[in-house]
């Protein structure tokens, strides 16, 4: 694996891995999402209850993933998705369905979130696909059901970036939004983008995924 690589130069790795008919998006999803959740499990050992935040892209795809991975281990999973289901990427839109075959998808809004019953004193991991290395900003008004919801909860859980945190440039480690997701734990693929080694994450630690791409 690659030390380190831009944004950019990440997605033109996995494009000409793709167009080399190495491997496909879809396959490269699936790896993603599976170390993810197999890192999740490690480090959260005695959570059983996650709640996923799927985004409109294919971090949001991994994010399907990951709630899969997780329940088939015994996880109660809860998915809430920001967008249309109908503007999906098409491999991030078949990972949605593959999920749909198992969970239900609850709309990503202040309400919904607001609805949830969680036991109150079991360990919580909240993974947070929204966005990943393709963040743009402004994006309070994205986060602010997720922030209103995290902050109303009576214990921290533990939180899970998938890529980076929704709110922040992975290239520059700028902010993108007035108050960032908080991290706990950012798990990022192949190679660690230039944001995981600045001190900008409020300490939050790095995992890095092997998808079987070539250095």
């Amino acid at each position: 694996m690659t030390e380190m690589l831009t944004a950019q130069e990440m997605r033109q790795l996995e494009a000409e891995a793709m167009a080399s008919g190495a491997v496909t998006g879809l396959e490269l999803m699936e790896r993603a999402g599976r170390g993810a959740a197999e890192v999740i499990r490690a480090r959260a050992k005695d959570a059983r209850h996650a709640v996923v935040l799927c985004g409109p892209g294919n971090n949001g795809g991994d994010g399907f993933v990951i709630a899969r991975i997780l329940t088939e281990a015994g996880w109660n999973v809860h998915v809430f998705f920001m967008g249309a289901a109908e503007k999906l990427p098409p491999d991030a839109a078949t990972n949605q369905a593959r999920w749909k075959a198992m969970g239900d998808v609850q709309p990503y809004n202040a309400e919904a979130l607001a609805a949830l019953s969680l036991p109150e004193d079991a360990p919580l991991v909240v993974v947070d696909a929204l966005f990943g290395i393709g963040q743009r900003a402004p994006l309070d008004e994205v986060l602010a059901p997720a922030l209103h919801w995290l902050d109303s909860l009576r214990q921290a859980p533990f939180v899970v970036a998938v890529d980076l945190p929704t709110g922040y440039d992975a290239d520059t480690g700028w902010t993108l939004a007035a108050r960032p997701m908080p991290c706990d734990l950012a798990i990022t693929f192949h190679a660690r983008k230039p944001i995981h080694g600045m001190d900008v994450m409020g300490g939050a630690e790095t995992a890095i995924v092997d998808i079987g791409l070539a250095s």
